[in-house]
């Protein structure tokens, strides 16, 4: 049975959950929350939509990662075309990136709001802002590669 068809479907949806999440949150949530609210509504707003985006993401990273090997290996890693190991290598790269927001400047969010401490909420949810572009930036390169890139 060639699972293809599911795999590409699961590696699809999972890249849809996460760069179309990261889209929404940067180009059109971030500018209006930081028009409409003052720091101690707009952190912890930031922190909720984060705890729960960032709960899919985990998910979708390992949907990604899991179905990407899964592709890879059944053509075999040497003959899999070249856009797929741009993929790989970029997703890896986005994957450390985001393990980096989730461990460093979000968990610096989630204490800076604990202790209602905006100026240092705000630093983290720059960092974080910063991070989220270009981890963005490198979504849609990496949809670029795979969509442009194919017969490389």
């Amino acid at each position: 049975m060639d699972l293809t068809p599911l795999l590409l479907l699961v590696h699809v949806s999972s890249v849809v959950v996460w760069v179309g999440g990261m889209f929404f949150a940067y180009a059109c949530l971030r500018p209006v929350a930081a028009t409409l609210l003052q720091s101690p509504q707009r952190l912890p707003l930031w922190r909720g939509v984060f705890g729960l985006f960032f709960n899919w993401v985990w998910v979708a990273v390992a949907l990604i990662l899991a179905s990407g090997l899964a592709m890879m290996l059944q053509v075999g890693f040497k003959s899999a075309p070249l856009n797929w190991h741009i993929m790989f290598l970029l997703g890896l790269l986005m994957m450390l990136i985001f393990a980096l927001v989730y461990f460093v400047p979000y968990r610096r969010l989630c204490r800076a709001c604990d202790a209602e401490d905006w100026p240092a909420g705000g630093a983290a949810l720059g960092q974080i802002r910063k991070l989220v572009g270009l981890n963005l930036a490198l979504g849609l390169l990496t949809i670029a590669a795979a969509t442009l890139g194919r017969g490389m």
